[in-house]
């Protein structure tokens, strides 16, 4: 599926004058809008088959967090953090005048939502906080601290996709080479010299610690949501997100749901039917 000609590309400046990337489609201003977060090594892509999805009943705005995608790579790599994520976000919205919307948010995108609830009240009107919560397991963490950060680069996009499938099966195991190509091309891009390669900073590794802490602090990020519609997305073999913290998450909310996505790990691309129909149920209870 493709949606070419359904969004524009623009682009914000952030207050340290980085320039960075969303895509924007439009859509009914008299419905709240979107704003999609990617999870730590991703960008827009992941989300692009919701432009076509969603079809102009209401506008979506998908970020490339600094130092991914067409954004900007930081200068000083300590700017890779939740916080300053927040205050890009902000400065957007702002700009463009959306005064609250709809947040979508993969892994650290779901991060970052709580956080955007507790420090900006009023801004998220509804969250989708997939595969992600305020306790994450050792295990997740353990892998992505091998990944993250290590720059790799291939001939063809069947080799890519293999390189990935091996490291990946036990997250989509009924994936198809076909899959995983799709699935490369969201997170490499081919770059001047042919050569394909990871479409982020690879310094966004160095303020990522591979251990767990500041639960407590999301805990309380996350009662910021006690009066916003939440769904909480859980792949059904995620080894970041567990269902004991899923169902904690559910008791301590009262608007929110949740859905496990089956034969799915870290983390549910939002295109399996299971996702969509959670989602559009989500969009129903806001307006």
């Amino acid at each position: 599926m493709t949606d070419q000609k359904s969004y524009e590309d623009r682009y914000w400046e952030s207050d340290d004058g980085l320039r960075l990337h969303y895509r924007d489609y439009p859509g009914d201003a008299a419905r709240t809008p979107i704003i999609c977060v990617p999870g730590l090594t991703r960008n827009v892509r992941d989300f692009a088959h919701l432009g076509p999805w969603i079809d102009g009943k209401r506008r979506i705005v998908m970020v490339n967090l600094r130092g991914r995608g067409d954004s900007e790579y930081a200068k000083d790599s300590a700017s890779y953090n939740p916080k300053t994520y927040i205050a890009d976000i902000i400065k957007l919205m702002d700009e463009i005048e959306l005064s609250k919307a709809v947040f979508l948010g993969t892994s650290l995108g779901g991060i970052v939502t709580m956080i955007m609830a507790s420090q900006h009240p009023g801004r998220v009107a509804g969250a989708l906080l997939n595969d992600i919560g305020p306790e994450i397991d050792q295990t997740g963490l353990n892998r992505i601290a091998e990944y993250v950060g290590q720059g790799r680069s291939f001939d063809t996009w069947a080799h890519t996709a293999r390189d990935i499938a091996e490291e990946s099966t036990d997250i989509f195991p009924d994936y198809s080479l076909k899959d995983w190509i799709a699935f490369a091309k969201k997170l490499y891009r081919m770059n001047s010299s042919g050569r394909i390669k990871l479409d982020y900073d690879m310094k966004i590794s160095e303020p990522f610690e591979s251990k767990g802490g500041g639960e407590e602090a999301l805990w309380r990020a996350l009662e910021s949501l006690q009066n916003v519609p939440t769904l909480i997305l859980r792949g059904a073999l995620s080894d970041l997100f567990s269902a004991a913290t899923a169902r904690k998450m559910v008791s301590k909310l009262k608007d929110a749901e949740l859905v496990t996505i089956p034969r799915v790990g870290h983390a549910p691309t939002l295109e399996e039917p299971a996702s969509l129909d959670a989602i559009a149920a989500l969009l129903q209870r806001i307006d």
